[in-house]
């Protein structure tokens, strides 16, 4: 089991840094948002980087600013103001002995499952989710389930229960269109979560992030371990705006099984998927086909390659709204008998 980091206090500096992609400096409305309640609400004082709002980052320049971070001892935690599509090419300028050394909780979703996982390696939990432009800069106010996580994450090593949401939100809020603290985001009705597998209780440290963003991994081959290293953990996984296709997301966990990877896992979590984008308007029943078509490429893969564990699906983490935090290494109870889930922070 990685080792869980000492925790912020209200007072405290905590970082906000663009590993990724540095969106702040394109969209400022939703970070100002966000830093603003990590201010007044959660009492944390956010300390900005070089490259947090600048485009065009090195990755070498961005991998800096994440060494400097964590050698800081005045920064007792490090958040992520959005995710991205290339931070897998920050991980080699990282300096190992400094993250661990300085271990402190780290919060990101998306592509900050290279930062997630990087960290699983040198033995350290972090947190899937919290993001500021995200969960903290929502618009209208942050969404009750996902303020709870997040404070949770922060400043405990809580045991809290994940629940199903009783609305959700996948449509994404132009922000280009002010004033954003005014405009709730749309939301649907929740239809609770999806159970498959036996009837039992497993508890391990938790695996997986961004689907798109795991198989980035897998390909560059030199972040993943041996397949025995993820005995017994609970995998979890969700995609991305980017709205994966059905045959994709299979042939990924095909992968994953001929690889010996996807057996090893003693649970499984699967994201409710994100079904509209910006770039994909999708209506009504273009959605319902298309979380449909991902449903049954998930079962196809499990039922080959690992039918015999619990699974539940359309849990809100990553992507979708309300953004749920789970410990990213961290203790991860999936009880299929009574139908719950809960992480310890």
């Amino acid at each position: 089991m990685p080792a869980y980091p000492d925790k912020p206090q209200p007072g405290d500096k905590v970082a906000v840094l663009s590993p990724g992609a540095a969106a702040p400096a394109i969209f400022p409305e939703p970070y100002e948002l966000g830093l603003t309640r990590l201010r007044e609400e959660f009492g944390l004082e956010p300390v900005e980087y070089p490259t947090t709002r600048a485009l065009g980052s090195s990755p070498a320049a961005r991998a800096a600013d994440v060494n400097a971070a964590f050698a800081d001892p005045e920064i007792k935690a490090v958040l992520t103001s959005i995710g991205g599509d290339d931070q897998i090419k920050v991980l080699r300028h990282l300096d190992p002995d400094v993250l661990r050394a300085g271990a402190k909780p780290f919060f990101g979703i998306s592509d900050n499952t290279n930062l997630c996982n990087y960290l699983w390696n040198l033995g350290v939990v972090s947190y899937y989710g919290g993001t500021v432009m995200t969960l903290f800069g929502r618009g209208g106010r942050m969404n009750p389930q996902a303020a709870a996580a997040v404070r949770a994450a922060l400043f405990t090593h809580d045991e809290h229960e994940l629940r199903p949401a009783a609305t959700y939100g996948d449509v994404d809020q132009d922000w280009n269109d002010p004033p954003l603290p005014a405009r709730e985001p749309e939301t649907f009705p929740g239809e609770g979560w999806e159970w498959h597998g036996p009837s039992r209780t497993v508890t391990g440290p938790s695996w997986g992030g961004c689907l798109e963003i795991v198989d980035f991994n897998l390909r560059v081959g030199t972040h993943v371990r041996e397949p025995a290293a993820y005995d017994g953990c609970v995998l979890f996984l969700e995609t991305s705006e980017m709205l994966p296709d059905a045959d994709y997301v299979y042939y990924l966990l095909m992968c994953m099984g001929e690889r010996g990877l996807l057996g090893r896992f003693a649970a499984a979590i699967m994201g409710r998927p994100k079904a509209w984008s910006l770039a994909a308007r999708l209506g009504p029943e273009e959605k319902a086909a298309y979380v449909a078509a991902q449903r049954e490429a998930v079962l196809r893969a499990f039922a080959e390659y690992n039918p015999d564990i619990p699974l539940v699906m359309n849990v809100d983490v990553g992507h979708t709204d309300p953004q749920l935090v789970v410990p990213y290494g961290g203790a991860v109870t999936v009880d299929a008998a009574a139908r719950r889930v809960s992480v310890r922070y």
